[in-house]
């Protein structure tokens, strides 16, 4: 008797425990679940953003209901690398991810099911909203992160006096040679996906949280094409800088020659007075210091037509003179040897 009871009691105990395990289920914080009946949902949904935190312990009738559990975190979706046509038909390769999450898991259930549909859903959805912003946009709108391209301000030499030229912040399409114009920009091209996609992912319970760009590549066909093509107009920028460039130079040296002829000029003028002004008293002097006596008035006479003598007469000079020129009056010879206005010299002592 005691056995068969001991294993009515282990039979009960048992029962016990099966029943229990088919009643009670826990919910984890970061899952929300959905209890259906006989394959239909039962009640809203557990833990949910619909509805209060009920994470922990819950009740279900046993055998009858099933406990669906979904993900509450952030989800991934990377897409596969897609060909793709832009507004001016250049074929390009486009890569894009996604953040998503299950914002209503009961219509999620209803429609879905499971995260594999969800994603296949997503690579149709996220894929045509790529490709229809990308076709409506040029390539420089995809490539560029901003529609601001910031350019390096440099100062420009300025001379004393002159105003600074503003440098532009932009570099436009206004001038041949330059970059194109960017209106929107890639973190904008991203927002329009996403704005395009989300009303569509809503009807399946989904909630898109962003949309990047990964990659952008050109099409193999023609990436030899289009690096010759983006070498040419880089080579272009580049020789309209130096253009510019040279130009300034050239207005900069043209300033210089001018200041550097000028303080010649000025130079040259001091100098020329400072010398008149030495010749005016070289010239004082010399007429002080000849005028004190008839014979020093002779001998500057004399030392002038001897410099004057140097100056003029050379080995090859051939001069013609009449004989009453005072050229050389010191060295013609009157009357047995005595120059002209000369003193007889004194007589010899025997």
């Amino acid at each position: 008797m005691k056995s068969i009871k001991s294993i009515l009691a282990a039979i009960i105990v048992v029962a016990v425990l099966i029943v229990l395990s088919g009643t009670l289920y826990t919910v984890g914080e970061q899952e929300q679940v959905i209890i259906t009946q006989f394959g239909k949902p039962v009640g809203g949904p557990i833990n949910s953003d619909m509805a209060k935190n009920e994470a922990g312990l819950h009740f279900k009738i046993p055998f009858i209901q099933e406990v669906n559990r979904f993900e509450k975190r952030i989800l991934e979706w990377d897409g596969p690398s897609t060909p793709m046509t832009t507004n001016e038909k250049q074929t390009i390769i486009v890569d894009a991810f996604a953040r998503w999450r299950i914002a209503d898991p009961l219509k999620y259930f209803q429609t879905l099911r499971d995260e594999r549909s969800a994603l296949s859903r997503l690579n149709d959805t996220v894929g045509n909203a790529v490709r229809s912003v990308v076709a409506r946009h040029d390539l420089v709108e995809v490539i560029r992160t901003d529609k601001n391209r910031k350019v390096k301000k440099t100062g420009p030499v300025v001379l004393p006096g002159e105003a600074v030229a503003p440098v532009p912040a932009t570099i436009t399409s206004a001038t041949p040679g330059t970059l194109q114009t960017i209106r929107f920009g890639r973190e904008e091209l991203e927002k329009q996906v996403l704005e395009q996609a989300s009303p569509a992912v809503e009807r399946w319970g989904l909630k898109l949280l962003d949309v990047r760009l990964k990659r952008i590549n050109y099409n193999p066909t023609v990436t030899a094409k289009i690096h010759e093509q983006m070498i040419s107009e880089r080579m272009q920028i580049a020789e309209s800088f130096r253009s510019d460039g040279k130009g300034e130079a050239a207005k900069i040296n043209g300033r210089r020659q001018k200041e550097l002829d000028q303080i010649q000029s000025e130079a040259y003028r001091t100098v020329q007075e400072l010398m008149g002004k030495a010749d005016a008293q070289a010239t004082q002097i010399y007429a002080q210091a000849y005028n004190t006596s008839p014979a020093a008035a002779d001998f500057y006479q004399f030392s002038k037509t001897l410099e004057t003598y140097k100056a003029s007469l050379g080995r090859d000079t051939t001069l013609i003179l009449t004989t009453d020129s005072d050229l050389f009056k010191f060295i013609k010879k009157i009357d047995g040897g005595v120059t002209k206005g000369t003193a007889k010299p004194p007589a010899t002592q025997p």
